[in-house]
C-alpha cells in the first residue's frame, strides 16, 4: 500500500498529468515520443517521467525537458532603485537590445534568465524605477523568456479552474469555489450512494468520485445517447473507483417510476446485423456478376486460343470471391458476436443500476445541468431518501426561483435556500497587499435543501389550493363539486 502510494506521487506513463505556467494549465496524458504544444512551445515528456508531481523544469532548445535548478538570486543588480516613477517616459527607446539581438540570443542558447539578466544591463530606465517596479518588470520578462513549466497532479481544484479559465461554456460556467460548495451542501463522502445528474464533461462526477475516494456508490444520469466523461478521464482515477460507479438514461426514468421499465427498449443489434448481411450478399453478387459480364464480353471479343486462359483466370478469380466471402462472413460473424455481447452488457448494468435506484435510498443528490431545473429535481428527488441533502446549480437565478417554488408548493422539503457565491481574489505581498482589480462576475446560484416524508394529504390539499387560486370562479364550483 505504501509503495503503491509512493508510486502515485511520480509521473508515470500514461498518466494524465496537468502542465502549468503562471495561471495557465492544461491537462496532457503522458506519453513518450509525443509532442505537447503548450503556450506555443512544443516539447516532449519523456524526460519526466520517474519525477515526483510538482517538480518543475526547463524547456531547452531541442525540446527536452530538464529539471531546474533552485538558483539563488543576487539582488547586488538590484539595490538601486529610484524614489517614484514620475520622470520615466514610455517612449520605447529605453532598451539597447533590439528584437534580432534577443532572437540571436535565443539561437546561441542561452537560457532565459540569462536573458533577462541581460535585459535589465541594456535599459536605461531600469535603475530609476521604484523597487515595486523593478520586480513588476523582472518578473513580466521572466514570464515572456524563460521557458519553465511545472507539473502537478491533477486535483478538483486544478481541473475547475483550468476549464473555468479556458472553456467555461463546456462546464456551464460553474466556478470552483461553486463547486466546493456544492460537495459541501451535497454532504458528498466515502460510503455515500449519490445521484449525480450534470452536463458538465463529467466535472462534477469527478469532483464526487475523488472526495468519495473509491467508497460508496455512484449514479450518473444523463441525456442522450451517453455519458460524457472528458473531464472524468482528466482526473487519473485507478480502475477500482469505477466498479461502483452506474449509470441511467433520463429518458427511462419516468418508466421507472411507473413501474413499466424494460430492457428489451434498448436499441437491438438484430436489424443492423441482417442489414449487414444482406449488403455483404448484394456486394458478392454484384462482384460475380460483373465477373460473368467481363467473361462474356472478353469470350465474344477474344480468340479461341485465348479461351483457356481466360477460362483458368475466371475459375482463379471464383476461387479468390469464395475466399474473400467466407473471410468477410466470418468478420461479420465475430461482429455480431461482440455487438450481442456489449448489448447484453449494457442490459446487465441498466438491470443493476435501475435495481440501486428502485430502492430509493439515496444519500444525496447533485444537478448542474443546462436543462431546467424543475423537472429534472421533481422526479429524481423520488429517489432519495428521507433526510438527505440535495443541491441544485444553474447559470441563472430565474429558473431556480421557479423551482423553489414548486418545491414549497409540492412539499417534501425542509431548509431551502437559493444562494449565491462570491469570490474575488487578493494578492498578498509586502505593503501591497490589496484586492485584485478584476474579479469574476458571477459564479452562479444554488438551490439546497434536505427531504422529509412527503405529507400526501398535505399535498393534495396545496395542490387543491393552488388549482383554487389559479382557476376563474366557474371552474371552482365544478372542482368543488367534484371533491365531494
Amino acid at each position: 500500500m505504501e509503495a503503491e502510494r509512493r508510486l502515485s506521487l511520480r509521473i508515470r506513463e500514461g498518466d494524465c498529468a496537468v502542465l502549468k505556467r503562471g495561471d495557465v494549465f492544461k491537462a496532457v496524458p503522458v506519453l513518450r515520443q509525443r509532442k505537447i504544444i503548450f503556450e506555443k512551445q512544443g516539447f516532449y515528456l519523456d524526460n519526466a517521467i520517474g519525477h515526483v508531481y510538482g517538480t518543475t523544469f526547463e524547456v531547452t532548445s531541442d525540446g527536452n525537458l530538464q529539471p531546474k535548478q533552485q538558483v539563488e538570486e543576487t539582488t547586488t543588480e538590484t539595490k538601486e532603485a529610484g524614489t517614484d516613477n514620475r520622470n520615466i517616459v514610455d517612449d520605447g527607446k529605453s532598451q539597447k537590445l533590439t528584437h534580432d539581438d534577443i532572437k540571436a540570443l535565443k539561437d546561441k542558447g542561452i537560457k532565459g534568465q540569462e536573458i533577462v539578466q541581460q535585459l535589465i544591463e541594456n535599459s536605461t530606465t531600469f535603475r530609476d524605477k521604484t523597487e515595486f517596479a523593478q520586480d513588476k518588470y523582472i518578473k513580466k520578462k521572466k514570464k515572456k523568456y524563460e521557458a519553465v513549466i511545472t507539473i502537478v497532479k491533477p486535483s478538483t481544484r486544478i481541473l475547475s479552474t483550468m476549464y473555468y479559465a479556458r472553456e467555461p461554456g463546456k462546464i456551464i460556467h460553474l466556478r470552483y469555489d461553486t463547486l466546493a460548495q456544492m460537495l459541501t451542501l451535497g454532504n458528498v463522502r466515502a460510503g455515500n450512494k449519490m445521484v449525480v445528474m450534470e452536463t458538465c464533461a463529467g466535472l462534477v462526477l469527478g469532483a464526487v468520485m475523488e472526495r468519495m475516494g473509491g467508497y460508496g456508490s455512484i449514479i450518473q444520469m444523463y441525456p442522450g445517447g451517453g455519458p460524457v466523461r472528458a473531464a472524468t478521464s482528466c482526473f487519473g482515477f485507478p480502475k477500482p473507483f469505477f466498479n461502483n460507479l452506474h449509470e441511467f438514461p433520463l429518458s427511462k426514468v419516468d418508466s421507472l417510476l411507473c413501474g413499466a421499465l424494460s430492457v428489451e427498449t434498448l436499441p437491438s443489434e438484430s436489424e443492423d446485423t441482417a442489414l449487414t448481411e444482406e449488403e455483404m450478399n448484394g456486394l458478392v453478387d454484384e462482384k460475380q456478376t460483373s465477373v460473368q459480364g467481363t467473361e462474356e464480353e472478353s469470350s465474344a471479343e477474344t480468340a479461341m486460343e485465348i479461351i483457356q486462359t481466360e477460362e483458368q483466370e475466371t475459375i482463379d478469380i471464383n476461387a479468390e470471391d469464395a475466399e474473400f466471402k467466407e473471410n468477410k462472413e466470418k468478420e461479420n460473424k465475430e461482429n455480431v458476436r461482440e455487438k450481442q455481447r456489449k448489448q447484453w452488457e449494457r442490459r446487465k448494468k441498466l438491470t443493476e443500476t435501475a435495481a440501486l435506484l428502485r430502492e430509493k435510498n439515496a444519500d444525496g443528490l447533485l444537478v448542474a445541468s443546462k436543462f431546467h431545473p424543475t423537472p429534472l429535481l421533481l422526479s429524481l428527488l423520488e429517489f432519495v431518501a428521507p433526510s438527505r441533502p440535495f443541491v441544485v446549480y444553474c447559470q441563472y437565478k430565474e429558473p431556480l426561483l421557479e423551482c423553489y417554488t414548486k418545491l414549497r408548493e409540492r412539499g417534501g422539503v425542509v431548509n431551502l435556500k437559493l444562494s449565491e457565491t462570491w469570490l474575488r481574489s487578493y494578492q498578498v505581498l509586502p505593503d501591497r497587499s490589496h484586492p485584485k482589480l478584476t474579479m469574476s462576475g458571477g459564479g452562479g446560484y444554488l438551490l439546497s435543501g434536505i427531504t422529509v416524508v412527503l405529507d400526501k394529504g398535505k399535498s393534495d390539499s396545496s395542490n387543491l389550493e393552488a388549482l383554487k387560486m389559479e382557476e376563474p370562479s366557474s371552474k371552482r364550483c365544478k372542482v368543488q363539486d367534484l371533491c365531494c
